[in-house]
């Protein structure tokens, strides 16, 4: 069961009354705020993380190639 319009009708009505229609568009401006700011904080830690991925993919890559490199220098001529 979730809160339907008329519920929602009636919390914001009643919030107009308690802090008025100035604080309240001040605090739904902090909300926006406050929301804006973690979609940026999650948004940064994706991008470290993929970041992080890439650097240990590309020395794998890096690992690989001297490892191939160095099995075929071992090998002896026929």
């Amino acid at each position: 069961m979730g809160i339907g319009f008329r519920e929602l009708l009636i919390i914001l009505v009643i919030a107009l009354i308690l802090f008025g229609a100035k604080k309240l568009r001040n605090v739904g401006s902090d909300l926006g705020a406050a929301v804006r700011g973690f979609k940026k904080a999650v948004n940064e830690g994706d991008d470290e993380q993929t970041r992080q991925l890439k650097d240990l993919t590309d020395k794998d890559a890096d690992f690989q190639e001297r490892s191939d490199a160095s099995k075929s220098d071992s090998k002896p001529a026929a």
